[in-house]
């Protein structure tokens, strides 16, 4: 038995966001946690992941001494290969001093990540514990394919991994096998559709890295306009041979915000509680084009490998339409999606990288974080003297409240990796009435009304609601929602195109919120509830029972549910006395 630690930093040379950290035993993942979690700094830029560490040893009673060796998901190394390109930024700088300051700065980092690349995270461990275990680093994108092709069911697949930039690279092509990942094609920064959409963003009034989701739901409220779209193509290329530096010809989003402010003569947005239909039209292309790209990309090399499985990871991987489009390609035959698509992510891929894929369970759940015992949440609300229940038939009590009208703060188990909350640390509502969306966008939420939500379904019903229906237990594909079953689910179904972007459930996987979901359906008919992330507008998932209740009384919940404990706000119907 050995131990290896693997965790992406978010300082120097290893990016700016989403610091995470996994421990293995040998293969075995054996918990993993986000550093926002822990800091409660959405994204936790410009972070090193100390408390994301500590918290992996803590799980498993171990010291930093005892890890065998750590994985950084950055070869710093590989940064040669971008100096050309930050050399020729100079000459677009103003000013001698801007000029000055910026070669000097590329020289510096050459010089670091060439000399003494771990010599920043050595020092940061040091204040863990010592002596410091062996320190490895290993490429950013090969750790992104490792995350979608390991714990996958393939025996061979095309990986395809999309995100702003690695070290050097912004999109790879990989043929992956029982042997190990072959690159097959690089796309070198700055040619990166992460960037493209990361512009789109901060054009329609979002930050890069945080509203690209929200772009991808606001594109279908929007309609093909030809010309949006012919100064777009005319801007750049689409398809496998795709070119996009026109607007991503520097790092970040700027450029390309002043190109997009030219192409269509008016500034960005300022304003994201509503769009005119140029912004949803915009949304609308720029979805389109990535689509394209990414399937004729996927079209192409699925032929040349000869394999129809493909896997996906990158933080563009977490464009749940983008997966709809790439899953419905005639060529593909089955999708794994790496579910921690984005950068937390890679402290996964890095913990698997030196494993044979043979080794590595196929992953069905993504619960690897913090867990609380009902006696521990029980002395919590008791020396907060706040009331609270501990009815035997709990899930059905709760379904009932769900039912009539209730919204539903939901802690149990261990906490999720990623994005999505997965019915550990949830917000539950009825799918059947838009009054239970907007209630929850609103009251909730704390965002823009016209974000939709998504639902968490019984899998065995999934055929019965869903369009081509297939596994989903991650809530990173979308569906079209069968025209006959929308009228149950008017509060998670997209009003502009009708898909649903759905979580399906099964008893193994979360045995209790599988009992919730079942008992909804004995009540309603419908084994279907609303799923959003138990958070407000802004900040990261809750983790901890504190936490939880902050946003309960903060919040417009009106149910609480951690472990085996229900606590109900006074004045909401069927209250505890």
């Amino acid at each position: 038995m050995s131990y290896t630690l693997s965790f992406k930093p978010a300082i120097d040379l290893y990016g700016q966001h989403d610091p995470s950290a996994a421990l293995f035993k040998d293969s075995e993942l054996r918990f993993a946690i986000e550093e926002e979690r822990l800091t409660r700094d959405k994204h936790a830029v410009d972070t090193f992941p100390e408390q994301a560490i500590r918290a992996c040893l803590e799980y498993e009673g171990i010291e930093l001494a005892d890890i065998e060796k750590i994985v950084l998901p950055y070869d710093p190394k590989l940064r040669r290969k971008i100096t050309p390109h930050y050399l020729k930024n100079t000459s677009q700088l103003e000013g001698t001093l801007r000029k000055v300051t910026h070669l000097r700065n590329v020289v510096r980092d050459q010089f670091v990540a060439s000399v003494m690349p771990t010599r920043i995270v050595e020092s940061r461990l040091q204040r863990i514990g010592t002596p410091v275990p062996p320190i490895e680093c290993r490429s950013h994108h090969e750790c992104h394919a490792v995350s979608a092709f390991h714990p996958s069911t393939f025996e061979e697949a095309l990986v395809v991994t999309i995100d702003a930039k690695g070290e050097y690279d912004s999109t790879v092509v990989w043929h992956a096998t029982p042997d190990g990942l072959t690159r097959v094609r690089t796309y070198e920064h700055p040619n990166s559709w992460g960037l493209f959409y990361a512009a789109i963003t901060n054009y329609l009034g979002y930050r890069m890295f945080n509203g690209e989701g929200k772009v991808m739901g606001l594109a279908p409220y929007g309609e093909d306009n030809p010309e949006i779209e012919r100064r777009l193509r005319k801007t750049i290329d689409t398809g496998v041979d795709y070119d996009v530096t026109a607007l991503t010809g520097r790092w970040g989003t700027e450029h390309g915000v002043a190109a997009l402010e030219e192409l269509f003569g008016r500034p960005r947005s300022t304003d994201t509680d509503e769009f005119d239909q140029f912004e949803k039209d915009l949304a609308h292309t720029a979805q389109k084009l990535l689509e394209e790209s990414v399937t004729e990309m996927v079209g192409t090399y699925v032929d040349r490998v000869g394999t129809g499985n493909v896997g996906l990871a990158g933080g563009v991987a977490l464009n749940c339409k983008l997966n709809k489009a790439v899953r419905e390609h005639p060529a593909v035959d089955e999708v794994f999606v790496q579910p921690v698509a984005h950068d937390a992510g890679l402290a996964l891929g890095g913990g698997w990288i030196d494993r044979s894929p043979s080794e590595v369970d196929p992953m069905t759940t993504v619960y690897w974080g913090h867990e609380y015992a009902t006696a521990e949440i029980r002395e919590l609300l008791e020396t907060n003297k706040i009331e609270y229940a501990e009815p035997d038939d709990l899930e059905r009590r709760v379904a009932e409240r769900i039912a009539d009208g209730a919204l539903v703060g939901w802690f149990q188990g261990r906490s999720e990796l990623g994005p999505r909350a997965l019915g550990n640390r949830s917000i539950l509502a009825d799918p059947r009435t838009e009054a239970s969306r907007d209630r929850v966008n609103r009251f909730v939420k704390h965002r823009e009304e016209w974000r939709p939500f998504a639902p968490s379904m019984i899998e065995s019903a999934a055929d019965e609601y869903l369009e081509n229906a297939t596994t989903s237990p991650f809530m990173i594909d979308t569906f079209d929602v069968r025209p006959d079953r929308r009228d149950d689910l008017r509060a998670v179904v997209h009003p502009a195109d009708d898909t649903t972007r759905a979580q399906t459930v099964r008893e193994d996987q979360n045995p209790r919120y599988y009992r919730l979901l079942r008992e909804f359906k004995d009540v309603t008919g419908v084994p279907v509830l609303l799923n959003t992330s138990f958070n407000d507008h802004g900040e990261p998932i809750v983790d901890t029972p504190t936490e939880a209740l902050k946003d309960f009384f903060g919040m417009g919940l009106d149910v609480l549910v951690l472990e085996d404990c229900l606590v109900e706000k006074s004045g909401s119907s069927d209250a505890l006395p």
